[in-house]
């Protein structure tokens, strides 16, 4: 392309990750916590495999908030679950009513399905330990569940 390997490794000194593409919002007593604008079951699967193949063996915990109206709605429930595989564990974050059942669909996965910040904070807090990634996954806000699994785990 015209780009000397000089330049090429100063410009790439120089990049900064596009926003919620498996962006590490923080790691606080070992637990790394990521944003990923999850929308599509194609794009999920390739974060997983990426990040799996990052930590290796490591405990992958995915929390997904499907609000697209495409995931509400059930357009993808057939292919949401091969998707997450790579995932140790699967917990939905079902901010808003799906027209599709859940916990059927997803049986391949065993999901766990919260409706409330608080539901899913009570879930999640007690089992992290030193060395899991927390892949948080919604093209949405997951109630800034992000920043409150980080504060709890400075809390703890």
């Amino acid at each position: 392309a015209g780009v000397s390997v000089e330049q090429a490794c100063v410009a790439l000194e120089k990049f900064k990750n596009v926003k919620r593409r498996l962006e590490v919002r923080g790691e606080v007593a070992g637990v790394t916590v990521y944003d990923d604008f999850a929308h599509h079951p194609t794009a999920i699967e390739l974060t997983l495999d990426g990040l799996r193949k990052k930590v290796g063996d490591a405990r992958i915990i995915t929390v997904l908030e499907p609000c697209s109206n495409t995931m509400r709605q059930g357009v993808h429930r057939d292919t949401l679950a091969p998707a997450l595989a790579r995932a140790d564990q699967v917990i939905i974050y079902q901010s808003r009513p799906f027209d599709w059942d859940v916990k059927t669909a997803l049986a391949a996965v065993n999901p766990t399905v919260v409706e409330q910040p608080d539901a899913l904070m009570a879930h999640l807090m007690p089992q992290l330990q030193a060395g899991d990634h927390v892949l948080m996954m919604s093209n949405g806000s997951l109630g800034g569940a992000h920043d409150k699994i980080l504060q709890a785990l400075k809390d703890a």
